[in-house]
């Protein structure tokens, strides 16, 4: 399925449908399909896409998601146009990536962790200290590991995966205290989104991982339901947490990467050039989020300590590493040797 930019006799009709089902048990996942399915308004784009997002139109995959549509569009002299939807405005993720699965002309951000529920071997991509320079992800998008993954993420669970090298930033831990060991994480609660990846890892430091929506971290932090919670700089500072905790530790425990994906069928549909540029600029607005992110921490350490936040930066990462290399061993699941595999990748 395509969206073709342009009017249908029924678009008042189901935004007048929207305004009804708003009201019902399931309301907002179909309000947010039919939004994602009704026409913008009249355009001479021959293709239009809707590219959601769950954070803040202020954050740098923001800007990364502007940087792939102005050059997508560049690059087909208009016949493709990708609005931009932050702040959960088409639904939170699952109920964006159940559109995608049901075929709607929608693009969204991923990470491993969620691929991972359809084909096992993507979880490994989000593990702790998988690399020290983020750059080497670059590697791992041009091995024949990577384009396995992507075969059997399409013919598996339907899903075309665009890219997946958007350098979402490396992760650090707020809380009242400075964290510079897995000794000071034991016994503490901290946050971590629904991902087996993300709770193995925090168990193996000696903390209680405890699952909150992101939405929920600051309501969380501030009751003292959880002792602390990690995310890139960024994220910490969009969503105000340093409001409830002062102290950020720079572990850099994950470096996480996110990236595009659409429904398979929708994107083979598409003429082979233009499947051709919306690969291309995907992985190009990868790199310009990675260089973006890079260039940017001291910055964002800036904006953060003018807000009171102190930043501990003596970290014992020799003893982290060694805290969670186990972690690796703890999905069976996975491909025999998956592990060795990356890191020949990485190493070479």
């Amino acid at each position: 399925m395509t969206g073709s930019g342009r009017h249908g006799p029924d678009a008042e009709l189901m935004e007048e449908d929207m305004m009804t089902i708003r009201t019902g048990p399931c309301g907002r996942l179909i309000a947010a399909a039919l939004l994602a399915l009704t026409p913008l308004g009249a355009s001479a784009a021959d293709y239009t896409f809707r590219l959601a997002h769950v954070t803040s139109d202020k954050e740098p995959v923001h800007e990364a998601m502007e940087h792939f549509v102005q050059k997508v569009a560049e690059r087909t002299d208009g016949a493709v146009e990708i609005p931009i939807f932050p702040n959960a405005q088409l639904g939170s993720n699952p109920e964006v990536f159940e559109q995608i699965r049901a075929g709607a002309p929608v693009i969204s951000v991923s990470d491993p962790g969620y691929l991972s529920d359809f084909v096992a071997d993507f979880g490994v991509l989000g593990g702790p200290y998988l690399m020290d320079d983020p750059r080497d992800f670059a590697k791992i998008v041009d091995s024949d590991l990577y384009a396995e993954l992507k075969d059997r993420l399409r013919e598996e669970a339907g899903i075309e995966l665009l890219a997946l090298n958007w350098l979402f930033g490396s992760r650090h831990m707020l809380s009242d205290k400075p964290i510079s060991s897995p000794a000071d994480t034991a016994g503490m609660t901290f946050r971590t989104p629904p991902n087996i990846m993300w709770v193995e890892t925090f168990d193996a430091m000696g903390a209680r991982p405890t699952q909150v929506a992101w939405g929920e971290v600051y309501s969380a932090l501030s009751s003292g339901v959880v002792d602390g919670a990690e995310a890139p700089l960024p994220s910490l500072y969009g969503a105000k947490l340093y409001e409830t905790k002062d102290t950020i530790s720079l572990t850099g425990h994950f470096k996480g990467f996110t990236g595009l994906i659409m429904n398979a069928d929708t994107f083979a549909a598409l003429p082979a050039e233009v499947q051709q540029v919306m690969n291309e600029k995907a992985i190009a607005a990868g790199v310009f989020m990675t260089d973006l992110m890079l260039n940017s921490e001291e910055e964002w350490i800036a904006r953060l300590e003018a807000e009171g936040v102190t930043f501990n930066r003596d970290v014992d990462v020799a003893a982290f590493q060694e805290a969670t290399a186990g972690v690796y061993d703890k999905f069976p699941e996975w491909s025999d040797g998956l592990y060795d595999r990356v890191r020949a990748i990485l190493d070479n």
